[in-house]
């Protein structure tokens, strides 16, 4: 399969080593951080596993889709708040049956897709892996957990099994789901516990469990999401969301959130489309969420 990944953060080289690996799969990186594309093409890319680095040779990257040209799947790792531009910009890679499928953070990514390459094409997606970069060319694989994938309309297709196939051969385990929006809500959920969290403390996420006081306002967070859920008439995939956050936690304890990456590193981060979802999906059916907004608005001081 020739796979582009759009956006090679930490996520994206991580998909983009593990899919590289299968010989019979074509992968390119696109990126606009020059230094980091120029080092994967001199060096292969490096991916730190159990303290050990592994290189990936079998990858190219390009700051641009002129790397790729059209692609049977471009997978799109940037962050929420560069998604419609990063796929107006790499239009190349989409051809007539080129599936697109976004694996990001937080809610709207989906739509931001849609609204420049239409809506048949997306596929939405989840996944508990977490990643952290350590330079140019480089990146640790700090978490490992499921990736759930599906069709908007719950359907199973051939391209959705065919996708399915490919991620779980290159070593990236994978389910389908017929609940695509609860599939979402779910790692918002997730998302809405941990990432500001780490953000604002500069812990890493298992940290956040070693502090009660932490885990009270994660615990908060994610009820008020389930509750705004719940309003909505979504059908999340977990009985006990707390738990489940909890666990996620603990499965990416050594991880970096890239909420935490990104106030390290001075960028714009995407609580808009995490805990700020939460905020105003909650106003519109009438759930309170102070904690959420809580959460929003000293991340939002933070980014200042």
């Amino acid at each position: 399969m020739k796979i582009a990944i759009i956006g090679a953060g930490a996520m994206g080289c991580l998909f983009g080593a593990k899919l590289s690996a299968a010989p019979e799969n074509e992968v390119h990186l696109i990126d606009v951080w020059k230094e980091h594309v120029d080092a994967i093409n001199a060096r292969g890319l490096l991916i730190e596993e159990d303290g050990a680095f592994a290189a990936y040779e079998n990858v190219t990257a390009g700051v641009d889709a002129s790397v790729c040209g059209h692609a049977d799947l471009a997978v799109i790792f940037v962050k929420s708040t560069a998604t419609k531009r990063a796929v107006q910009d790499n239009l190349g890679v989409f051809g007539p049956k080129t599936a697109a499928l976004t694996l990001q953070n937080g809610l709207g990514n989906v739509e931001r897709v849609r609204e420049v390459i239409g809506g048949a094409r997306v596929i939405a997606g989840t996944t508990a892996h977490g990643a952290t970069m350590l330079g140019p060319g480089k990146a640790r694989h700090a978490g490992r957990g499921r990736t759930v994938i599906g069709e908007s309309d719950g359907s199973v297709t051939e391209r959705i099994e065919a996708i399915r196939d490919t991620l779980n051969q290159a070593g990236i385990e994978t389910d389908l789901s017929d609940n695509v929006l609860g599939l979402l809500w779910d790692k918002l959920l997730v998302n809405a516990g941990i990432n500001a969290l780490t953000g604002i403390t500069r812990l890493r996420n298992g940290e956040l469990l070693d502090h009660p006081e932490l885990v009270d306002l994660m615990e908060r967070a994610a009820r008020e999401g389930a509750a705004v859920a719940k309003a909505k008439g979504i059908k999340l995939g977990f009985d006990d969301p707390v738990a489940h956050t909890k666990a996620v936690c603990r499965a990416t304890a050594k991880n970096k959130a890239s909420m935490l990456q990104d106030i390290l590193n001075h960028r714009k981060t995407e609580i808009d489309a995490i805990n700020g979802a939460i905020v105003r999906e909650g106003a519109l059916v009438g759930v309170e969420t102070p904690i959420n907004l809580t959460l929003t608005s000293i991340i939002k001081f933070l980014e200042k």
